[in-house]
């Protein structure tokens, strides 16, 4: 119990670190405070047609964030489906299907991030960063977008405008995702995180592998001495699909393969970047609407939900297989059960970091994994399909999980409100 603890303490404690300020940033950002890149900024407005001062009503705002992701959608569709006529395709791979194309469109414009594919053997370098990476990007900044929108229909005495689509998707673009992806990218990349665009290389293996085949009865035996090892700009996607909670990954093997999470810093890394934006953002809500009792009191109940799921589930999985320790026979329980369930996990991570790692990706309904979930026990199942279930409410997605827990506070006030006969009321509104 105390190695969960020193886990989850040390987790928890370097995520608020970088929180609290990271909201305060992220605050000063959307009051047009942080101003740094203005010489990207500006340009950007020109060419769409708008400018910062330029605000919009709800409909419009909806509809410039509908039109946005639909057009997201063809050009990613039609990208995959061009992809062997496309640049930065050194291994040939073919173009897609169009169903297989359009599911993958509409699930990474989505932030959703479901993966009917293997990357490496799917994807070429131009469709993985020109199309998933630009994506897993811009998905995370609608979400962002679409949460300040609602705060600003809190902060403000009276609710013609609530901003300007453009320009909440472009800071939270330039100013918050781009800069943390590229911290979180060096920090891989020195980790041995893969960034290049070489072709896929063979290699000689160091003990040659004998594979046998039995076909129509006829059984044949091949010797293997090679392997090919994947390369391509993994590093730079690794790190907004996590900052964005995106999920999927550049390898089918997802976050449980070396390249994309070689090691247990590495994996403690992303861990935290998955849940720092949606964290910070609880801070961020305080500083917007002047009350920084509100923000805290919504990261407390997160957190504190988020502390007894994480613990259910590394303890359940440290206890192993209940079902061994029926049988009598010692060597059975001690080569199978020592220190916990370790199957379907990477013993880079163990059971810490694979359990912590499960809690965490569930929370912000991030599709990255380092484990099988399927080979977790009952209460280790149990708690990421909770989570699930909560509906992105445990720190959550990118602006997702904010928005999500104040319309569960809306809630709470008008049924508080109608138990004790007074008119609802949230920050100053009835």
């Amino acid at each position: 119990m105390s190695l969960i603890s020193f886990n989850l303490i040390a987790y928890l404690v370097i995520l608020i670190v970088l929180a609290i300020p990271l909201g305060k940033y992220m605050a000063n950002v959307f009051q047009n405070k942080i101003r740094f890149l203005s010489v990207i900024e500006t340009p950007i407005y020109k060419l769409i047609g708008t400018s910062e001062s330029e605000e919009q009503n709800w409909k419009q705002y909806a509809l410039c964030l509908i039109l946005f992701n639909l057009v997201g959608i063809i050009i990613l569709f039609f990208i995959q489906l061009l992809q062997n006529r496309l640049p930065l395709n050194p291994q040939h791979l073919d173009k897609l299907s169009w169903d297989l194309a359009l599911n993958t469109a509409i699930s990474f414009v989505a932030n959703t991030n479901w993966q009917s594919y293997s990357g490496e053997t799917t994807m070429s370098y131009f469709t993985q960063m020109l199309g998933l990476a630009v994506q897993n990007f811009v998905s995370a900044a609608t979400g962002i977008a679409v949460v300040i929108a609602l705060i600003r229909g809190f902060s403000r005495a009276s609710v013609q405008s609530i901003g300007n689509f453009w320009t909440d998707l472009t800071k939270s673009t330039l100013y918050i995702l781009l800069p943390l992806s590229f911290i979180v990218s060096i920090i891989l990349l020195s980790q041995g995180v893969p960034q290049n665009f070489n072709n896929y290389t063979t290699t000689t293996l160091l003990e040659p592998q004998t594979v046998t085949q039995t076909v129509d009865n006829k059984t044949t035996t091949q010797q293997i001495t090679t392997q090919t090892l994947p390369m391509g700009p993994i590093a730079s996607q690794e790190a907004i699909k996590m900052l964005g909670t995106n999920g999927g990954g550049f390898f089918n093997a997802n976050s449980s393969h070396p390249y994309e999470n070689p090691n247990a810093l590495s994996n403690f890394i992303e861990m935290l970047a998955i849940l720092l934006i949606p964290a910070a953002l609880c801070f961020t809500f305080g500083h917007l609407v002047n009350d920084k009792k509100q923000g805290y009191t919504i990261f407390i109940t997160m957190t504190v939900v988020f502390i007894v799921l994480a613990i259910i589930e590394m303890s359940a999985e440290m206890r192993g297989n209940p079902l061994f320790n029926q049988f009598n026979i010692d060597q059975l329980h001690s080569v199978l059960q020592s220190g916990g369930n370790m199957e379907g996990k990477e013993t880079r991570f163990g059971i810490m970091g694979s359990g912590l790692f499960a809690a965490v990706t569930t929370a912000a309904s991030c599709g990255a994994i380092n484990a099988a979930h399927d080979s977790l026990l009952p209460m280790g199942g149990f708690v990421p399909l909770f989570l699930m279930q909560l509906s992105e409410v445990i720190y959550g997605g990118v602006g997702s999980g904010l928005y999500g827990m104040l319309i569960f506070a809306i809630l709470a006030v008008f049924i508080c409100g109608l138990m004790i006969g007074r008119t609802p009321e949230y920050l100053g509104k009835k």
